[in-house]
């Protein structure tokens, strides 16, 4: 565990080192997702990220690793980003050994971001003026990831509690509106404050998921939606608070609610 604060605590920390409030993670950059010339073509390498407790205890901490445009520069560009992740559930208090479950695949599957690899092309088409603060966008993400699930089974099977990674596909669009935000004190040093509401689904195939879980029956399709707010000013606060909702939900063994509280941090 302290490893994890270790590697991700100096990102978390330079959050107050940027110079232009932009929310770039968990797919809602503010940015238009049509990219048309200038320095916005060029690769991000190391630029953001973000610290997620969830109320299970369970710690996500994720890195985009790069950002980079595909397309014709000047033209029409898609952003793509590679992130790469971990989970803990350090937070939750250890009573007795017991087998690895499955139980981090239920807030996996629903969080866009998650996973030990995370390709995908993400971003927001701006409706109405662009320049101005207060305004409307559609947002977006696909792409393929890389989650881990363990095999279930009778306690003497050698194979219970084994790791599997598996292929999983995923998608999101959804609807982003945005504000100013300032310090009372302090009008010069404005950020954003934003609200966004998103449909998520999830796919994979149903034989993957039955090297963990031999006895599941479903298709791997799993649907629902999340409900995000957040404030971003710069050297002084970027948290947001997110609400996810399965409308199908995974054949797993787990169903709290999902609130999940962030702490982004952004490299510029």
């Amino acid at each position: 565990m302290l490893a994890l604060w270790g590697l991700f605590l100096p990102f978390f920390l330079s959050a107050q080192a940027g110079t232009h409030p932009v929310v770039k993670a968990d797919s809602l950059p503010v940015s238009s997702g049509v990219q048309t010339g200038g320095n916005e073509g060029k690769p991000e390498v190391f630029t953001s990220g973000f610290l997620d407790v969830l109320n299970s205890g369970q710690i996500n901490a994720s890195a985009r690793l790069i950002r980079l445009y595909i397309g014709e520069p000047g033209r029409f560009a898609i952003p793509v980003s590679f992130y790469s992740g971990v989970s803990s559930n350090n937070f939750q208090p250890v009573i007795q050994a017991i087998p690895a479950s499955n139980e981090l695949l239920y807030t996996q599957f629903i969080n866009p971001l998650s996973g030990l690899a995370n390709l995908s092309a993400e971003g927001t088409i701006r409706l109405g003026k662009q320049k101005q603060t207060t305004g409307a966008s559609v947002m977006y993400q696909a792409g393929e990831r890389i989650l881990t699930g363990y095999r279930t089974g009778l306690p003497a099977d050698p194979q219970t509690g084994r790791p599997v990674n598996f292929l999983n596909s995923f998608g999101s669009a959804g609807i982003y509106i945005q504000t100013g935000a300032w310090e009372r004190s302090n009008q010069k040093n404005k950020g954003i404050s934003w609200l966004a509401w998103r449909y998520i689904f999830t796919y994979t195939r149903t034989s993957s998921l039955r090297e963990f879980l031999p006895a599941i029956t479903s298709n791997g399709l799993y649907t629902g939606w999340s409900l995000a707010w957040g404030v971003e000013i710069t050297r002084l606060v970027n948290i947001r608070v997110v609400y996810y909702k399965y409308i199908k939900q995974p054949e797993i063994d787990y169903t709290q609610p999902i609130y999940q509280f962030s702490f982004n941090y952004t490299f510029r």
